[in-house]
């Protein structure tokens, strides 16, 4: 344990802070702008999901790796590289002339964020007593609560009144907060390292990017064969690393993991979840403008209530798992999750939206309660060695599933429109009906769990 000095203890979690706020904002900003940078890129809004699966693919690609090289170079040293990196890459973002040079600007963004935020939880876990790390863990997590709200609203804002490069400009001034509070009071910690699983990573991250851009292809009138070859090389690929992981002994992601069933059941449960999760944060702006024609403004504010539900339920999520077990909400929330995702399709009147505010806010505090349940019962039997490589394993697999999920649901609107010939409002209607129903049949999934599963969590 590093011992820190009065002024790092009371403010080293600020830079944890910052470096959620940082990160969260710019994931949740970035939707409700989506229409108006489609204008100034001349691409089409409903083109614009690179963009966001860009990001998100490349945080799942390189978050493996973050605390390989924290240890290896030195947590202050990393964590600061990593806040240059995406500061350059929001620089780079505000700059594109192209979606292609956005898109390419958003993975320089996310190797930054890969490292950025897995670092500063990870200087915190080493530099703070157990008995003093929830709380510090509290404090410093509260961003992570207020800028799913503050997002949506200020981007619209931000576009409607500026212009949609502020969105990424206002990482600028975070950014150089957080490299001057990082310098003065992040510790430089080092670990010995073992040798990196390289041809892990590299399997590992062929693979993903080949089932996202399979996803992609095959939506596409005339390109469903590149969409096939795709699906079965990511295959072979993540055999080969599976062949691969069996023989190395400290591969990437061990696969004896998977020989613990909750976590088994979790992980693979979290990602079938999210495929329909995910999908709305993406569709819901874009409905809302190209549709019907909101202001980013008014998108933003719809928006809203769903982080205000989100936050709400927080108090309560632990009770009503301990007086219902982890298989009944998870069982019964997925179900009601994909019930409130096709009640989405029958908002059809722009200015009739008072039952739709609701909506979103059960929507919101329903999602805030599953996160939490799946997550605490995919973790919850690891032990020793196992609970660092499956929380990586868990937050890949979160940011796989965010970029699959909206893969599927823009390519499910994709399809429904150029090769069906579905007006939009029809063809937004029908994906909120498919991503409803496939959330539905991922909750069966979790009757895979015991009743008693989870119960030594609460």
């Amino acid at each position: 344990m590093v011992t820190l000095t009065p002024t790092q203890d009371k403010y080293l979690p600020y830079v944890l802070a910052v470096a959620l706020f940082m990160q969260i904002l710019d994931a949740t900003i970035l939707n409700t702008s989506l229409p108006q940078m489609a204008q100034a890129l001349g691409e089409s809004p409903l083109k614009m999901q690179w963009a966001v699966i860009s990001y998100a693919l490349t945080l799942a690609i390189f978050i493996p790796i973050s605390g390989f090289l924290a240890d290896k170079y030195g947590t202050r040293r990393i964590f600061l590289t990593a806040i240059v990196v995406f500061s350059i890459g929001s620089l780079l973002c505000a700059a594109s002339p192209t979606l292609d040079f956005l898109i390419g600007s958003r993975v320089i963004q996310g190797i930054g964020g890969a490292m950025m935020t897995p670092v500063a939880r990870l200087i915190l876990v080493k530099s703070y007593p157990r008995n003093k790390l929830l709380t510090v863990m509290n404090f410093a997590v509260i961003p992570a609560l207020v800028a799913p709200l503050v997002g949506p609203v200020l981007g619209g804002y931000i576009v409607q009144y500026a212009s949609w490069h502020w969105i990424f400009l206002i990482n600028i001034p975070m950014g150089v907060l957080g490299f001057v509070m990082g310098k003065k009071l992040v510790p430089a910690l080092f670990e010995d390292t073992k040798r990196l699983d390289w041809l892990g990573f590299g399997l590992f991250a062929a693979a993903a990017c080949g089932f996202t851009l399979a996803v992609e292809f095959g939506s596409q009138v005339g390109r469903g064969m590149y969409g096939l070859l795709l699906a079965v090389t990511a295959s072979v690929l993540l055999g080969a690393y599976v062949a691969h992981a069996k023989r190395r002994p400290a591969p990437l992601f061990p696969l004896s993991l998977f020989d613990i069933r909750t976590f088994r059941i979790g992980i693979t449960g979290n990602l079938f979840t999210r495929l329909g999760i995910s999908a709305v944060p993406f569709l819901l702006p874009l409905l809302l403008q190209v549709v019907f024609e909101y202001s980013p403004s008014q998108a933003g504010w719809l928006l809203a209530p769903i982080a205000i539900g989100a936050i709400g339920i927080k108090p309560w999520v632990s009770k009503i798992i301990q007086r219902f077990s982890y298989r009944k909400v998870l069982v019964l929330n997925t179900l009601l999750i994909g019930i409130l995702i096709i009640l989405l399709a029958q908002f059809n009147d722009p200015d009739n939206w008072s039952w739709f505010i609701p909506l979103l806010i059960l929507m919101g505090a329903c999602n805030s309660m599953q996160f939490s349940a799946m997550n605490t019962i995919t973790i919850g039997d690891l032990e020793g060695a196992q609970t660092s490589s499956g929380n990586s394993l868990m937050a890949v697999n979160q940011q796989l599933a965010i970029g699959f999920g909206i893969a599927f649901g823009a390519a499910v609107l994709n399809l429904l429109r150029e090769r069906f010939g579905l007006d939009t409002l029809a063809a937004f209607q029908t994906t909120y009906w498919v991503l409803g129903i496939l959330t539905i049949l991922s909750g069966l999934y979790f009757l895979r769990l015991k009743p008693e599963d989870g119960r030594g969590l609460y």
